[in-house]
C-alpha cells in the first residue's frame, strides 16, 4: 500500500492525506495527489477553448457540435473547440482544410465584446484570490498565491480548484490549471491534461520531469526557432543539458543563457500584475512560404484579433501599428504607422495592418507574418475621436461592440457579417 499524500478533491474540495484514488467524501476520481501539493504558489490558469466555450455556454444547441472560431471559408481557424480538435483541426490552420477535416462544423465569426465580458467575470474571480495577476490575454493569466494560507485560511492549491469550480458553476466556463514553483513550469503543467486539467510540477520532481521532454515545450520557441536548435543537435532538455552556458550565449545570444536556466527548471521572473509593456504582438511562422493573398489575408485578420485579445485583457490601447513580414530568403520587411486615435479594436488594427500590406506589394512568398501595437496607453484613451478619412471606423467600432451584445440576447445568427458567409 503506498504512503498517503496530500489529496485535493476537485469536485467536493475534500482535503487531507489518502492513498486511494477516489475522494473518501463524494467518491469522485478527481483527486489530485501530490508531495508538494499544498506547497507550491505559482499558478497558470488557461481557459480551455475560450471562444468556443463562451458560443456554446451561449448557445446550448451547439454542445455536442464541432464549433470552429473563424473568419468565413478564405480565412483561418482562431480556435475550434475540442470536438473539432479531435478530427483534427488546429488554431491557424487555413479554413478550407479545417473544412475538409470537419465538413459538418459550425463556423461562428468571432465575438470579442461576449469573450472580454467573460474574460472579466473571470478576473474577478481571480482578484478575489490575489493581487498578483499577469493577464497573457483574455483566456490566461500567471497567478501568485504566495500567502495564499495565511489569508483565506487554505493552501494554493485549493484556492484555484474553488476558482475553476465557481467558473464552471457561475459562468458555464472550464479552464486547466497548472502549479509549481516558478512561471515557465506553471505554463508547462497547465497544458498536460487539458480540457478541465488540473497538473502539478514540484521542486523534487523538475531535473526528472523534463529530461526527456522536446524543447519546443518552451513558451515561444516556434518552427523556426526549433529547426535552428535541431541543426545545433537540440531536440531534448537532456541536449541543452550538455552544453556549457557559455556555448550556449555564442550560439543563441541571450537566448542561450535563457535556454540554460530552462533547462534545469530555473525561472526568476516574478507575477507582476505591473509588468511593463511596451508593445503587443503575434505573429505565425508558416511550415511553408506562401504567397497566397487568401490565406495571408486570413491569417492577418486572425492575428489582429490576437493583439485586440490581448490589449483588452491589459486594458491597453496602442497608437502604433507595425507589420512585419520575412521572405523565404530570410530578409525582412517591416512597416508602421500612427494613428490619429490610439485603439485596441479588431477591426482597425486589421484594415491598418492589411493596408500597410497593400503598400508592401506582391514581395512575396513570405515565411513569416505578423502585427502588433505599440506606444500603449490605458483603454480610456483609445478609439474616441471620429476619422475623417474613414467614416466608417466609428460605425464599425461601435458594431464589434453593439452586435454582440444583440447576439447574446437574441442568438449567434442575431446578426451576420459579409465576411462570415464567403
Amino acid at each position: 500500500m503506498p504512503d498517503p499524500l496530500p489529496t485535493l478533491c476537485r469536485d467536493c474540495l475534500a482535503m487531507g492525506e489518502t492513498s486511494t484514488r477516489r475522494c473518501p467524501s463524494c467518491g469522485s476520481p478527481r483527486v489530485l495527489s501530490h508531495p508538494e501539493l499544498f506547497d507550491l504558489s505559482i499558478a497558470h490558469m488557461d481557459c480551455d477553448a475560450f471562444y468556443a466555450s463562451v458560443e456554446k455556454r451561449d448557445d446550448p444547441s451547439l454542445a455536442d457540435k464541432p464549433v470552429i472560431i473563424g473568419g468565413g471559408r478564405r480565412g483561418v481557424v482562431s480556435t475550434a473547440c475540442y470536438v473539432a480538435r479531435i478530427r483534427g483541426v488546429r488554431s491557424a490552420m487555413p479554413m478550407f482544410k479545417a473544412l475538409h477535416l470537419c465538413p459538418d462544423a459550425v463556423i461562428i465569426k468571432p465575438r470579442m465584446e461576449a469573450y472580454v465580458e467573460a474574460s472579466k467575470a473571470i478576473r474577478a474571480m481571480m482578484e478575489e484570490l490575489t493581487p498578483a495577476i499577469q493577464p497573457l490575454s483574455l483566456d490566461e493569466a500567471f497567478l501568485d498565491l504566495g500567502g495564499t494560507t495565511r489569508l483565506h485560511g487554505a493552501p494554493p492549491a485549493f484556492m484555484l480548484a474553488r476558482l475553476v469550480k465557481r467558473m464552471k458553476d457561475d459562468l458555464g466556463l472550464t479552464g486547466s490549471i497548472g502549479l509549481s514553483h516558478n512561471k515557465f513550469l506553471a505554463k508547462v503543467a497547465s497544458d498536460l491534461d487539458k480540457p478541465r486539467g488540473f497538473s502539478v510540477i514540484g521542486q523534487a520532481e523538475t531535473a526528472r520531469f523534463l529530461s526527456d521532454k522536446p524543447v519546443s515545450l518552451i513558451w515561444g520557441i516556434g518552427p523556426a526557432a526549433q529547426a535552428s536548435l535541431e541543426r545545433a543537435g537540440i531536440r531534448t532538455f537532456d541536449d541543452l543539458l550538455r552544453w556549457d552556458r557559455q556555448a550556449l550565449v555564442a550560439r543563441f545570444g541571450a537566448s542561450g543563457d535563457r535556454l540554460w536556466h530552462l533547462a534545469r527548471g530555473q525561472d526568476k521572473r516574478r507575477v507582476s500584475a505591473h509588468e511593463p509593456v511596451k508593445s503587443i504582438s503575434n505573429e505565425t511562422t508558416f511550415h511553408e512560404d506562401t504567397a497566397d493573398p487568401d490565406l495571408l489575408d486570413g491569417h492577418l485578420w486572425r492575428m489582429a484579433e490576437k493583439v485586440s485579445d490581448r490589449a483588452k485583457a491589459r486594458q491597453l490601447a496602442g497608437r502604433v501599428v507595425t507589420l512585419k513580414l520575412k521572405r523565404a530568403d530570410h530578409s525582412s520587411l517591416t512597416r508602421r504607422i500612427a494613428l490619429r486615435d490610439a485603439t485596441q479594436m479588431a477591426d482597425t488594427i486589421y484594415r491598418t495592418a492589411r493596408a500597410l500590406f497593400d503598400q508592401v506589394g506582391n514581395q512575396g512568398p513570405y515565411r513569416l507574418l505578423g502585427c502588433g501595437i505599440s506606444e500603449l496607453c490605458a483603454e480610456t484613451e483609445a478609439d474616441k475621436s471620429a476619422d475623417l478619412l474613414d467614416p466608417g471606423a466609428a460605425r464599425r467600432s461601435n458594431a464589434e461592440r453593439a452586435t454582440d451584445a444583440i447576439r447574446r440576447r437574441f442568438g449567434a445568427d442575431a446578426i451576420l457579417k459579409g465576411r462570415a458567409l464567403r
